[in-house]
């Protein structure tokens, strides 16, 4: 190479500067090339990864009280929209507004002048009409008129009374009636106000008795017995109440695949409120060998869970089955079993059938 050089210095010795450009380029033709040889030499760094260093868990049976915590609501045990049966002009209201009322009292009056006067014209002429069928009838004893004559006038009188029942039955729907007894909300409308059937009057609930609506996981629906009982507190409310299942809707849903149930509240009092939030305890017994695991050790996929199971230094995915949950820890009712050793970290980098290194195991 170096006899090479000087021939070419020879060769341009009379232009000093091309020489040594041809000289510098030959030499870094021959230092990219030694490189090259370097970075394929066996055994340079960045060839074979080392075994990742993790933490894993073993599971082991515990006692775990199976007891799952569900959202509810109070709701009135019954309750409805207060609206005439007939549109017409207010002229009286009875109530006040959150008052308590009993069953069959009158709330609501409206204007009933022209019926009024009909029933009244009605009564005349039922009057006149009974009157001239008991003259009829004692004609009737002396065969002074037929029996025809006489029954026509008893239809007459029959008729004028089915038609003062249909108007004080018109007179009665001028009226609102509570339902049921309870307590009145608010009052939507003023005297004078001219009223439809569509017309919201008020509410009416039931304050004696409340009902608590919740829903579970569709896996406990089956457990979910009418009689069975439920507990539940309130927000800032360190009271237990209870509550017995009456009945559950008849089917899933299908957006949160949960069931809805309802429960007749037992002794409640003043501080139980129709649409608070509650917070309901159901006890589902005791399993004296739950597998738990940590919650990050568990690895969500498009159709199952996962799990990443240590097996002679070798990791491995195994397909598992979710139960309860708490704050930390998940239970695990298949795919593993007790003495098995999962990861819990490095579960991103760790590909299945790579070496792995037990960097701590955390106790159960």
């Amino acid at each position: 190479m170096f006899q090479l050089q000087l021939n070419l210095i020879q060769v341009f010795g009379k232009n000093l500067k091309t020489a040594i450009s041809l000289f510098g380029i030959s030499i870094l033709m021959v230092s990219c090339k030694s490189s090259a040889k370097d970075e394929k030499k066996p055994g340079s760094p960045g060839g074979n990864r080392p075994p990742a260093k993790v933490d894993a868990f073993v599971v082991t049976p515990k006692i775990l009280s199976q007891d799952i915590e569900m959202p509810g609501s109070l709701i009135p045990a019954e309750e409805t929209e207060l609206h005439p049966e007939v549109s017409g002009r207010v002229t009286g209201i009875y109530f006040n507004e959150g008052s308590n009322v009993s069953q069959g009292s009158v709330l609501v009056k409206l204007y009933d002048g022209d019926l009024q006067a009909q029933l009244s014209k009605l009564r005349v002429q039922l009057k006149v009409a009974e009157e001239t069928m008991a003259r009829y009838e004692a004609l009737l004893k002396i065969n002074g008129v037929s029996q025809q004559e006489y029954e026509t006038y008893k239809l007459s009188v029959n008729n004028i009374q089915a038609d003062m029942s249909i108007v004080q039955t018109s007179i009665a729907r001028t009226q609102l009636r509570a339902p049921f007894s309870g307590r009145l909300g608010l009052r939507n409308i003023s005297i004078g106000a001219y009223i439809t059937p569509a017309t919201t009057i008020s509410t009416l609930r039931k304050i004696n008795q409340l009902k608590l609506e919740f829903s579970v996981p569709e896996k406990y629906g089956s457990t979910m017995k009418p009689g069975n009982k439920v507990e539940f507190t309130l927000e800032n409310n360190e009271k237990v109440y209870t509550a017995k299942i009456i009945a559950s809707e008849n089917n899933i849903a299908e957006d949160s695949r949960s069931l809805k149930l309802r429960a007749m509240v037992d002794k409640p009092d003043a501080q139980l409120i129709a649409g608070s939030f509650t917070k309901v305890k159901i006890e589902l017994g005791q399993n004296d060998a739950a597998l738990m695991i940590p919650s990050q050790a568990v690895i969500p996929k498009s159709r199952n869970k996962e799990v990443i199971v240590y097996r002679g230094g070798t990791a491995s995915m195994q397909i598992v089955t979710t139960g309860i949950r708490d704050s930390a820890l998940v239970e695990i009712t298949s795919g593993l079993k007790a003495g098995d050793t999962i990861l819990i970290t490095g579960l991103l980098t760790t590909k299945p059938g790579s070496k792995v290194i037990i960097n701590k195991v955390n106790n159960p």
